[in-house]
């Protein structure tokens, strides 16, 4: 396993002998991990391929197996769980939040606004209270790749909130390419990744803090750097750090913004969560694999 330390804080959060697992291969783009504690299992997205995977520990602590959930999947891309534990997911293919119900049906949650369809939702969280918070840049329809080509109608790229009763109101609009999103474990704060360096070089590479309070976003300020390629899919853990995806692995940042250090992984990252029986195994989503490591500290608390 390597590190890149920047702060002894770091060493607090890390197991020095902790391997680095490669759990499955063979995608072309990974991402939106979802972790099932009921289930002991985990669902990540494969855009591309059109399929959301399912990974399951093995019983006697081997690898894990993989099996296909779903496919199509509408080109899936970020995932999480609502409240009463159903799938909610994120379709490039549709321009569509989705849910699937407990009998596999999948029911739009919001597709348009003020009349006009979404671009590409792409990460999504559930807050404490229920409302569904998401992402909507353009990169599902760039290219028929990962969605369908086609051109944005919506004016600019932003963060939405669905509260529990159905309404749809974009709570920020400042951003290249809003991509992943969490909020601190007091959900005071919500952070938001802007990967739009992807497309133009010469934008910043940022993580977004805002205020979050009453269904509302306020006191919008820079809260990292990203020194490696962009940033994309981040959590915080029970401290209040925040881990970001990079293209040299996994950032972890001291809630004052310090950069503590970095989990170096082969393959570009893209997402990550937090699992396993002590939600303290990190699950990293990186270009053609998934992988996990062992961590000294526990994600935040999610559905």
């Amino acid at each position: 396993m390597t590190y890149h330390i920047d702060d002894p804080r770091f060493l607090d959060l890390t197991i020095g002998s902790a391997q680095l697992d490669r759990l499955a291969s063979g995608c072309r783009w990974a991402e939106g991990p979802v972790w099932f504690a009921d289930s002991q299992c985990l669902l990540f997205s494969d855009i591309p391929n059109q399929r959301i995977l399912r990974w399951s520990q093995d019983a006697t602590g081997g690898p894990g197996t993989i099996t296909t959930f779903r496919q199509p999947s509408h080109f899936a891309n970020g995932q999480t769980r609502d409240r009463q534990g159903r799938l909610v997911t994120c379709q490039h293919g549709t321009r569509s939040v989705t849910r699937t119900e407990i009998d596999g049906s999948l029911t739009t949650l919001a597709d348009s606004f003020q009349g006009k369809r979404l671009n590409a939702p792409n990460d999504v969280i559930v807050d404490s209270h229920g409302a569904i918070w998401f992402s909507d840049p353009t990169y599902g329809i760039l290219s028929d790749y990962e969605g369908f080509q086609a051109e944005p109608e919506q004016p600019v790229r932003g963060v939405y909130r669905l509260s529990p009763t159905g309404q749809l109101d974009r709570v920020a609009q400042d951003f290249l390419q809003p991509n992943g999103l969490c909020l601190s474990p007091d959900e005071r704060t919500l952070y938001v990744a802007d990967s739009g360096a992807s497309h133009q070089p010469d934008a910043p590479r940022h993580i977004l803090a805002f205020d979050a309070g009453q269904g509302k976003l306020t006191n919008q300020r820079v809260f990292a750097h990203i020194d490696a390629g962009i940033p994309d899919g981040i959590r915080t853990d029970a401290r209040g750090n925040l881990w970001s995806s990079a293209a040299d692995g996994v950032h972890c940042f001291a809630p004052d913004g310090t950069r503590l250090g970095k989990i170096l992984v082969p393959e570009a990252v893209a997402n990550l969560t937090f699992g396993g029986p002590r939600r303290n195994r990190l699950f990293i989503t990186a270009t053609t694999s998934l992988y996990a490591v062992y961590l000294a500290v526990p994600g935040a608390q999610t559905p």
